[in-house]
């Protein structure tokens, strides 16, 4: 059996990384972004001047579990959240700010985008933003 697979290359990742990088700008809060494949294997990442170094790893973290999940971070129940991120150790996060790319129904990887309030995280789940990890 085999089974029909996409992947996301260098170039995909780091215009996405570089969109994310202008809306970032737009909104004046730099940010930490990384962009993962779908095996949660870093192919681009930027830490805008002035975005908080440590974010560095939650945007990562993000980014790992829109993949692994298939869904955007932020809407897991406390519960699962808790038992995840400690059976992970930190690898997978439920803070808002992870979002899956797809093409098609196809799963190609994940974005994360940390170094905000989490009270802010959620303007990355809505347009334009978005069209960038197309459904």
């Amino acid at each position: 059996m085999f089974r029909e697979t996409i992947t996301l290359t260098h170039d995909g990742a780091l215009k996405a990384v570089a969109a994310g990088a202008a809306r970032a700008v737009t909104m004046g809060v730099p940010q930490c972004l990384v962009v993962v494949n779908a095996s949660g294997e870093v192919l681009a990442s930027l830490r805008m001047d002035g975005a908080r170094f440590l974010s560095m790893r939650t945007a990562q973290a993000k980014a790992c579990t829109a993949a692994s999940i298939n869904a955007a971070t932020g809407g897991m129940a406390f519960e699962v959240a808790l038992s995840a991120g400690i059976a992970s150790q930190g690898d997978v996060t439920n803070l808002p700010g992870g979002l899956p790319i797809r093409f098609g129904r196809r799963l190609a990887g994940g974005i994360g985008v940390g170094s905000e309030p989490a009270s802010r995280s959620s303007m990355w789940h809505t347009p334009p933003w978005r069209r960038l990890a197309p459904t």
